[in-house]
């Protein structure tokens, strides 16, 4: 069946004939383009949107993998002070955003002459509450992960299979995710995430996340890691360098990493890990 869902993914991507792969270098993204490198060939291009919000290692990642795959790739720079309304954080942020970036998107695409835009959403991203996807539908954008029926775990084996460095990458979303709603979104709280996660992630912890809640840092790492979160040195490590980034109280959520916890506010229930 995963086969199958695969080929059905370069039919989807085949019948584009041209398209633009908005591509951050992630699990999905890369999978994306590189499935759509090997059926369109020079014909498609990556586009990678680099922002104060976007997590500092991705844009190295991203010309790392494209140029790995040998796909043509574009740089778009943009201020987050640009997209009307996204600074206030409204609990539709992410359609805010999604609307702007993908505009940017289609823009570059149509000065190309290409009329086909995909995104990486994939078959498991329906589950968790995401406006992003209907900004997506409402310009066009296509999600052939999704329209293949693709979930995370094939997309993460046929990434192996492909010897596509990606394939172990842990899961990634926009910095902002970091901030509760409703609360001002500003680069110096995104440049403290940042810094925080880089810290985490040095230390070995790949699925993490640094909620930010004013002075107070909420960390998340995955259950099993937290006891070495707690052992002295580290705990001492990360406290200092967290104190330094302007945090005056650091804790760790008992309940582990798991994606899109500041949704559990809105929606009334536990996110899925």
């Amino acid at each position: 069946m995963a086969a199958e869902r695969l080929d059905r993914l370069k039919d989807i991507i085949r019948d584009c004939e041209k398209a633009v792969v908005a591509f951050s270098g992630g699990v999905d993204s890369t999978l994306l383009l590189s499935v759509a490198h090997e059926v369109l060939g020079d014909n498609v291009m990556a586009v990678t949107v680099v922002s104060s919000f976007m997590p500092r290692h991705e844009k190295k990642e991203s010309i790392e993998i494209a140029n790995l795959i040998g796909a043509r790739h574009k740089i778009v720079t943009i201020d987050e002070n640009d997209i009307e309304g996204f600074t206030d954080n409204p609990v539709d942020r992410c359609y805010i955003c999604k609307k702007f970036l993908f505009s940017q998107v289609l823009a570059i695409a149509g000065g190309q002459g290409i009329a086909c835009v995909m995104d990486a959403t994939n078959a498991d991203d329906t589950g968790d509450y995401r406006p992003g996807l209907r900004a997506l539908r409402e310009l066009g954008v296509r999600s052939p992960l999704l329209e293949a029926g693709l979930t995370k775990a094939e997309i993460r084996e046929f990434s192996k299979e492909r010897n596509l460095t990606s394939w172990k990458k842990p899961a990634m979303a926009c910095l902002a995710t970091r901030v509760p709603y409703g609360e001002k979104i500003t680069k110096k709280k995104l440049r403290q995430i940042d810094e925080a996660e880089e810290l985490l992630r040095s230390l070995g912890y790949g699925n993490c996340r640094v909620r930010h809640h004013g002075n107070l840092a909420r960390i998340e790492v995955s259950p099993k890691s937290i006891g070495q979160l707690m052992k002295p040195d580290q705990r001492r490590q990360v406290t200092e360098h967290l104190r330094g980034l302007g945090f005056k109280y650091i804790t760790v959520d008992m309940q582990g990493y798991r994606m899109g916890s500041l949704n559990e506010a809105i929606c009334g229930e536990e996110e899925k890990s």
